[in-house]
């Protein structure tokens, strides 16, 4: 589709075949414009930002700071403050799990998960549960991947502080209605997270339209470089919440008797900042924008449907996750063929997919196996593609 020539790596080919890269979902591939980023400003602008007086240091301050409101402006959050940078979105739901926890949580307290979670999103609150003995609630799905609204709205009580859940699923792809989550939950006096790492990167997401209280994301599956993500927090919640490492950067002034902490954002980003990611996480980010986030979820949702209709006609084939509104990824089994050889297999036609549990395991549990296959697309993929890989499914299929 789009600028396939934009990413090199879709010309080359692996055991003598052209690769057909269906793995978005664990990471996507990088176009020239971000990779071009990186290795112009480590040339040319590689000075560490915020406290330098001298020219590089400067500009190098200078694009980390224009990179921060480009997200902002990216998701609709009302000021630059409210977005911090982390490693990725699992740093920033620990990050949220450890510095709301302290500031919100007590003994008692309840968060509410839902059983498609990643475990990014599961192990965090386990940990605080065990320190702190907090209440996990976890909300159930039926079998085509649907949350089941009524048992989450059953789960509220007046312990309940937080709702933590993903916008979209990893596994089954299912989009979750996070505006009708976050209205339930603020009725109930509860902030909510959404982890967007699966959202973000497909679809417009507005923070503000949503009513989400923290958004998390990764850069890395929105054609950006790994290493650098992002947490959205309502500025008002940011500020109760106490620095999640310590360190250079996040201090005002530091004393052995008593530290000041830096305003927001800078709070929680101690240490050297990924100045060199955030900026191209922004040349990401405008990449996207240049073909249009609407065009994006089209092309998606298109390659979406004709891959489903032409699974559906490969005998034992079991499709997990059929939900009301469902992004660009497929999980599935076939009869009488291992998820790990079936993604083994075509991988040697060049074919990259996922196999496993892909770290949401209570989900697995759910659907009853002990892992699946799953495609995840992106703008660059093709039907064409989609041909090769249901063709490559029946290959595979022949073999058992």
């Amino acid at each position: 589709m789009y600028m396939r020539t934009d990413f090199p790596i879709l010309s080359r080919q692996v055991y003598g075949r052209p690769l057909i890269y269906l793995d978005n979902a664990a990471t996507t591939q990088k176009p020239r414009a971000v990779v071009d980023a990186i290795s112009e400003e480590y040339y040319n602008t590689n000075a560490n930002v915020h406290r330098g007086v001298h020219y590089l240091s400067q500009q190098a301050t200078e694009l980390h700071e224009a990179a921060r409101e480009e997200v902002r402006r990216f998701i609709n959050a009302r000021q630059t403050e409210e977005i911090v940078f982390t490693r990725g979105t699992t740093e920033s739901l620990n990050l949220v799990a450890d510095s709301y926890g302290r500031a919100f949580l007590h003994e008692g307290d309840e968060v509410i998960l839902s059983v498609m979670e990643h475990h990014s999103n599961i192990v965090p609150w386990q940990m605080l549960r065990d320190r702190l003995g907090i209440v996990l609630r976890v909300i159930p799905m039926d079998d085509d991947g649907n949350l089941d609204m009524a048992a989450y709205e059953a789960l509220f009580n007046e312990r309940t502080r937080l709702v933590s859940v993903a916008h979209v699923s990893n596994v089954l792809g299912t989009v979750n209605p996070i505006r009708e989550m976050a209205r339930l939950a603020h009725a109930h006096g509860a902030h909510i997270l959404a982890d967007g790492a699966q959202s973000v990167p497909h679809f417009q997401v507005d923070v503000q339209d949503l009513g989400v209280d923290f958004l998390t994301f990764s850069g890395h599956k929105m054609y950006g470089p790994t290493g650098i993500g992002v947490l959205y927090g309502r500025r008002e919640l940011l500020e109760q919440m106490p620095p999640y490492q310590g360190g250079g950067e996040m201090i005002k002034r530091v004393t052995f008797e008593h530290t000041t902490y830096e305003e927001l954002p800078y709070k929680f980003e101690a240490g050297t900042p990924d100045y060199v990611g955030s900026h191209a996480l922004a040349v990401a980010i405008q990449y996207i924008e240049s073909i249009g986030r609407d065009k994006i979820h089209a092309h998606e949702q298109d390659l979406l449907r004709y891959a489903l209709e032409q699974m559906d006609t490969i005998p034992g084939m079991h499709i997990y996750g059929r939900a009301r509104e469902k992004d660009a990824v497929i999980a599935f089994n076939i009869e009488g063929i291992h998820h790990l050889d079936l993604g083994t297999l075509l991988d040697r036609l060049g074919i990259a997919i996922r196999t496993g549990h892909h770290c949401a395991q209570p989900l697995m549990e759910r659907c009853g196996v002990e892992g699946m296959a799953r495609a995840s697309f992106a703008l660059y993929n093709t039907r064409e593609e989609v041909d090769a890989f249901v063709a490559g499914l029946r290959r595979v299929q022949q073999m058992f």
